[in-house]
């Protein structure tokens, strides 16, 4: 069966100088409207104060220090649009071929953090340049510089503000033992990572001990140590 040809389209007028490319000669990338910042800049709508700009934030610490639960907390609470971005949740969203860690690290697993941290800064990267902050959280360790805090730096930009949350052991364990599912590690494994996270003492980061603080208190630190990193940037 033949379908009726309707009549020819009239032809397109010529692009105006200037002019973007029509669609049909894009690559297929969504592309941000004219005039959209870069990352890290202040919106020209927006005012110049710091408190009122977009700001990237990766909170650090290990397995059961509260960082989700922080993260979640600190972007539901502030006075200006801002997203949480958790690693461990792009991760998972690997279904089928998902490659647990704790059923041994391989070359699999490897792949695919490295994979969620890429996307995770894509995404970071978008809302930044569409005003929205955001937080990010992770376990990275201070001595693997190039795959942690570096490849965060590359994958968001050089104005993210790295912030450590480090309670102590004890308190680590009693948390990670309310886990379930794969987001639950064995005890030795807690104490290794925290053992390694200590390496940030002396790093010259900030870094909150909430071994005390409940969620809303440590959120509220967390805004007194981002408005001063903004003022004042750490070297890292």
């Amino acid at each position: 069966m033949q379908y009726p040809v309707g009549p020819p389209l009239p032809p397109a007028h010529p692009p105006m100088p200037g002019a973007p490319p029509p669609p049909a000669a894009q690559t297929g990338h969504f592309l941000l409207p004219q005039g959209v910042p870069v990352p890290g800049a202040v919106p020209a709508a927006q005012p110049a104060d710091p408190a009122h700009a977009p700001v990237a934030v990766i909170l650090i610490g290990p397995a059961g220090a509260g960082k989700t639960t922080v993260a979640r907390h600190w972007a539901d609470t502030r006075r200006v649009p801002t997203a949480h971005i958790s690693l461990d949740d792009v991760r998972e969203w690997v279904r089928s071929g998902f490659a647990d860690p704790q059923s041994g690290w391989n070359d699999h697993s490897e792949a695919q953090y490295r994979l969620a941290r890429r996307t995770c800064g894509f995404a970071a990267r978008n809302f930044l340049a569409n005003g929205i902050s955001c937080i990010l959280d992770d376990a990275v360790f201070p001595d693997r510089p190039a795959v942690g805090l570096g490849g965060w730096k590359r994958h968001v930009g050089p104005g993210l503000l790295p912030v450590v949350l480090l309670p102590g052991l004890e308190v680590v364990l009693e948390r990670n033992a309310e886990r379930s599912g794969n987001r639950r590690l064995g005890d030795e494994e807690v104490a290794r990572i925290h053992g390694r996270m200590a390496g940030w003492y002396g790093s010259g980061l900030p870094i909150i001990d909430n071994s005390q603080q409940d969620v809303t208190t440590t959120a509220r630190l967390l805004d007194e140590v981002v408005a001063r990193s903004l003022a004042s940037p750490p070297s890292w």
